[in-house]
C-alpha cells in the first residue's frame, strides 16, 4: 500500500498516511480542523546493476565519437614525410670560409 502525504491548508502540519488506492483521500487535519491537500514530492529511485546507462549497453565503440568519413581520407593524402634538408651544401659552405 502507498504512503501519501497530506498537508494543513491552514496550520501546514504535515500528516502521512498509508491508504490503499480505492481509499478515499483525508480531507481534515487533526490538529486544527482545518482542510488538507495532497503533498506530491519526487520519488526516489536507485538503479543497481548493469544496463541501465546508454553506455552500459554498448560495446567498446563509443557513441560519442563519431566515425571517420571516407570522403576526407580520399581527398587528404596519407602521410607524407617532408623532404629532407640537404646538409652538404651548408656544410660546404662553412668549411670554404675558414
Amino acid at each position: 500500500m502507498p504512503t501519501y502525504e497530506y498537508e494543513c491548508r491552514a496550520c501546514h502540519q504535515r500528516v502521512e498516511a498509508v491508504q490503499k488506492f480505492a481509499d478515499a483521500p483525508l480531507r481534515v487535519c487533526e490538529a486544527c480542523g482545518g482542510e488538507l491537500r495532497k503533498v506530491f514530492s519526487g520519488v526516489g529511485i536507485v538503479f543497481k546493476g548493469s544496463g541501465f546507462y546508454k553506455t552500459d549497453s554498448r560495446g567498446s565503440s563509443s557513441a560519442s565519437t563519431p566515425p571517420a568519413t571516407t570522403s576526407e581520407s580520399s581527398s587528404t593524402p596519407a602521410s607524407t614525410p617532408a623532404p629532407a634538408a640537404t646538409a652538404t651544401s651548408s656544410t660546404s659552405s662553412s668549411s670554404s670560409s675558414d
